[in-house]
């Protein structure tokens, strides 16, 4: 059985920094590309960042330069560091998995975690 569990969200102020993880069993994590999706309020979930097996990053674009991916394939855990956090950052955060990196391209993973809250307040 597949199980991505998330912890580290919270609250905090415009300019803070928080910091995600994620934990995987039931994968070869290391054959997988991981990565962090959020979806706020009334709109799509959208791809924050991912990083394949081999450690390729990628970023959307309203992170850039703020939030940073990372993995240990030794504990099984994908991290992502935010920081200078905006209100707009708000959502809930997914980590997911998947062997094939391209389905983080407009696609949909095949294994989710079930979320959890950033809440960036002004």
């Amino acid at each position: 059985q597949v199980q991505l569990v998330e912890s580290g969200g919270g609250l905090v102020q415009a300019g803070g920094s928080l910091g995600l993880s994620c934990g995987a069993s039931g994968i070869i994590f290391s054959l997988n590309t991981m990565g962090w999706y959020r979806q706020a309020p009334g709109k799509q979930r959208e791809l924050v960042a991912a990083i394949t097996s081999s450690s390729s990053t990628n970023y959307a674009d309203s992170v850039k330069g703020r939030f940073t991916i990372s993995r240990d394939n030794v504990k099984r855990t994908v991290y992502l560091q935010m920081n200078s956090l905006k209100p707009e950052d708000t959502a809930i955060y997914y980590c997911a998995a998947d062997v094939r990196s391209q389905v983080f391209q407009g696609g949909s993973p095949a294994y989710w975690g079930q979320g959890t809250q950033v809440t960036v307040s002004s």
